[in-house]
């Protein structure tokens, strides 16, 4: 079966005879695809192979019942039946024959030789004419009707009458076959002013098996179905033989002549039911798409993106303006083929109701801005006032302002470059100062991609929860959400990646190979660690063990199960941004280190991505290796994340002042609540890092800290002052001066000088102690609240700490989240 079409077809013909475009219709379909489906053009009639992926269908699971049934594993009515009054269970009943007597048979001949018309029915075995002379005028059993040698056989009466039947005429009055003679004995019956002729055009044929009549329908008709069916397989979606005989039925009923003429609200109104609804929209969608092309689209005001190589439509009723609409629908021609990706068709939707809001600007004018010769700077004015009022009033947020802005002015700046104000043209006598100048364009505010990170503490919890998702969700859920958090790739990055996206590098160690489609750039490589290396592999296993026959480099590492009979169709990522949502709202809740609870809101697939860059910008990772690792164009929406990272550390710099103490012990902020940011920047540039605290005196400052004449003995030094965050510097201090002490007093082998020049005094023993002292009393005088949050700022300081004292820098380690899986 072939995924989808590739070759270019002739343009659809013009409205005209419905052969000419029956015909068209037909060699839009690959000449394989009838047989693939058991199609008979001759005949009209669908006979789908039973293991088609797409349109296979199940016999009884009665082991000598061939009736054809809705679904795998289903009793047919008389067997369900049979089985419920021998109170045998399904499998040992399953295993049983079915009686011969209960066979359902196909219509035959009559049983006297020769004759060629069809019998009534398997126990009666003749047909109507010499049943009629063996029951009624002979009155003998068949054995000794059948032993007569004067019986004549009869010549056919033809086909059955009913257009979409292919039985053979039983009866010679009504022309119909047997079936149907009864039903219209009854429909007469119920209706005495019936008109036959429309009966028998609109009638459904007798079921056989898992047959489908198309007879009946105007070969155009009978076409597009063809071509919606096959549009339907590329797109991988089941189609069951008893929806399309409802639907056949439908069309026939309504006496379709092209699908193109099926109004969808007329359908419903008509009584088609809903799982039948699903098809018919379907198929009558590809076949209008069929003959679409952008220059048929471009009158319209309603635009299917589909022809320009996008999902979605676009709506240009929103500007009432012609020349503004004129522009608009240029811009969107013009704009189609350099824009790519799944939200494309959303983007250029979005610009075109962005002019939307400046046409409904204009209409404000006297002339309804019909004129662009009369327009200009004041008209700018209004709009870019009138988006003021919409921002202020909570309608409009800042980024869409500034977003509405931005684009109304770049397309008219685009259009006037492209002639558009040439004689002729749309555009034409527009003034010059109907333009966007630099500073109507508000401030960019900042980038919302940074800052919706995780805390470490939801993370851990969200990572010993990771097994429920598959308790509502498919496993390439699981996997997928596992690889967010893993490897910081984005949702559509992750959805799409490959069968084989794992590969090694020089070294042996694994690498990812993904696509980054937002910039166009594929084959991007990520290093992984082993145990993330280890996911992929059981999920290509498992993968592999579901589509066995699909090639390597068709599948896809987590392929969706809805219409994806190949695997070659990837999860999508809305569907995995919904398996998040459920996963995340079954979740019990998730809880803050200060004990609030966490909302459950903000856990989305990207925000993943977020967490993975926050982290290695809080943990110090170089701004250039971590726009590398992001992917990123520039180092601008790298540095997003390491203005987060100063912000926090600005927060937790703040906290620690309140514990500040000078070399006695004492206070040096009491009262502080936070730096001012004069003051902040001041002691940023008048102070240096020493041995357990800052160096505020001016000379060593300057030098950077290398002009102390005190050999950093800082502890005896006014100019000196510590926080709590170096509390555990300065006892493990304490304990090398105790140590040290202990070990000199022991030595035999040294000099009486040499030793005391290197004994640590008691005063600087003692100094160490009551500073240690007096930070744990202070601390200690906290409550808990005020002492979670001490403990988080020192953690957050002492993170952003690379080191001191010309020790080499070390960066520090990322957050313990998954502790099995080091990024």
């Amino acid at each position: 079966m072939t995924s989808g079409l590739v070759s270019l077809v002739a343009p659809a013909p013009a409205p005209g005879p419905a052969e000419e475009l029956a015909e068209w219709f037909w060699s839009l379909i690959r000449p394989d695809f009838p047989a693939e489906i058991g199609f008979d053009r001759d005949l009209n009639i669908l006979r789908p192979p039973a293991e088609h992926p797409l349109l296979g269908w199940s016999s009884c699971k009665v082991v000598d019942c061939d009736v054809v049934v809705l679904s795998r594993g289903m009793f047919c009515s008389s067997c369900c039946r049979r089985q419920s009054e021998s109170g045998i269970s399904d499998v040992d009943f399953a295993i049983l024959p079915r009686p011969d007597s209960r066979r359902r048979r196909s219509v035959q001949d009559c049983v006297v030789p020769r004759c060629e018309r069809p019998w009534i029915d398997a126990p009666r075995s003749l047909c109507s004419s010499h049943y009629y002379q063996q029951s009624l005028v002979l009155k003998c059993s068949l054995a000794e009707f059948l032993a007569r040698t004067d019986l004549v056989p009869l010549p056919s009466l033809g086909p059955c009458s009913v257009a979409a039947c292919t039985r053979q005429a039983g009866v010679l009055k009504s022309m119909v076959c047997h079936a149907h003679n009864c039903r219209l004995v009854d429909d007469r019956r119920a209706n005495p002013d019936l008109d036959i002729d429309l009966w028998k055009a609109t009638q459904t044929p007798i079921p056989e098996g898992a047959e489908v009549s198309f007879r009946g329908l105007p070969d155009l008709v009978v076409a597009q179905l063809i071509y919606g069916i096959q549009q339907r397989c590329a797109d991988g979606a089941l189609t069951t033989h008893h929806r399309l005989r409802n639907l056949t039925a439908w069309l026939r009923r309504q006496q379709v002549s092209s699908l193109e003429d099926i109004d969808p609200l007329q359908a419903v109104a008509s009584g088609i039911d809903r799982l039948t609804r699903g098809p018919l929209t379907t198929i009558t969608t590809s076949v209008r798409r069929a003959r679409l092309t952008p220059e048929t689209e471009y009158p319209k005001d309603h635009w299917d993106l589909t022809v320009f190589g996008h999902t979605g439509t676009i709506d240009f009723s929103v500007i009432s303006q012609p020349w503004l609409k004129e522009t608009a629908k240029r811009w969107a021609r013009h704009t189609a083929p350099q824009v790519r990706g799944e939200k494309a068709g959303a983007s250029l939707r979005k610009k075109v109701n962005d002019l939307g809001m400046l046409s409904q600007s204009l209409r404000a004018r006297a002339d309804h801005g019909d004129d662009p010769r009369e327009l200009g700077r004041q008209d700018i004015e209004n709009f870019l006032n009138r988006m003021s009022h919409l921002h202020a009033t909570g309608r409009l947020s800042a980024y869409q302002r500034r977003g509405v802005i931005y684009t109304t002015g770049h397309i008219i700046k685009r259009m006037r470059s492209l002639g558009l104000t040439r004689t002729g043209e749309p555009m034409h006598g527009l003034p010059d100062h109907f333009s966007m100048l630099r500073g109507d364009l508000p401030t960019k505010p900042e980038p919302d991609e940074a800052g919706q990170d995780l805390p470490a503490e939801v993370m851990r919890q969200l990572c010993g929860e990771l097994h429920r998702i598959e308790e509502r969700s498919e496993p390439e859920a699981r996997v997928g959400i596992e690889l967010l958090i893993d490897t910081g790739r984005r949702p559509d990055e992750v959805c799409e990646l490959p069968f084989d996206c794992l590969d090694q590098d020089g070294e042996g160690k694994p690498v990812l190979i993904y696509n980054n489609s937002k910039k166009n750039r594929p084959r991007r490589e990520l290093p992984l660690h082993e145990s993330t290396a280890e996911l992929i592999r059981t999920q290509q296993r498992a993968v592999r063990a579901r589509f066995p026959n699909t090639p390597a480099r068709e599948l896809k590492l987590l392929p969706s199960p809805v219409r994806n009979p190949r695997g070659t169709k990837a999860i999508t990522e809305s569907a995995l941004s919904g398996n998040t949502r459920i996963w995340a709202n079954a979740l019990p809740d998730i809880t803050l280190d200060d004990g609030t609870v966490f909302d459950k809101a903000k856990i989305f697939p990207y925000a993943f991505r977020h967490t993975y860059a926050q982290r290695h910008a809080d943990a110090g990772v170089p701004v250039d290796v971590l726009s590398k690792l992001l992917d990123h164009d520039t180092l601008e929406a790298t540095r997003g994340y390491y203005r987060v990272k100063e912000k926090r550390l600005r927060q937790a710099v703040d906290k620690v002042t309140r514990l500040q103490f000078d070399r006695h012990g004492n206070r040096t902020w009491q009262q502080a609540k936070a730096l001012l940011d004069a003051e902040r920047n001041r002691r940023s540039v008048g102070e240096v890092a020493v041995a357990f605290g800052r160096c505020s005196e001016p000379t060593n400052v300057s030098a950077g800290g290398g002009q102390c004449p005190l050999r950093f003995r800082c502890l005896g030094c006014d100019h000196f002052s510590t926080d709590v965050s170096y509390l555990p510097e300065l006892r493990s201090y304490l304990d090398d001066l105790l140590r040290t002490r202990e070990r000199l007093r022991a030595m035999t082998s040294a000099d009486e000088w040499a030793k005391r020049e290197a004994m640590p005094s008691d005063e600087e023993i003692d100094r160490v102690r009551r500073l240690i002292r007096r930070v744990t009393e202070d601390l200690g005088s906290l409550t808990e609240q005020e002492r979670g949050e001490i403990e988080e700022a020192v953690a957050t300081v002492r993170k952003t700490r690379q080191g001191f004292l010309g020790m080499p820098k070390i960066r520090q380690p990322l957050p313990d989240v998954r502790p099995e899986r080091p990024a």
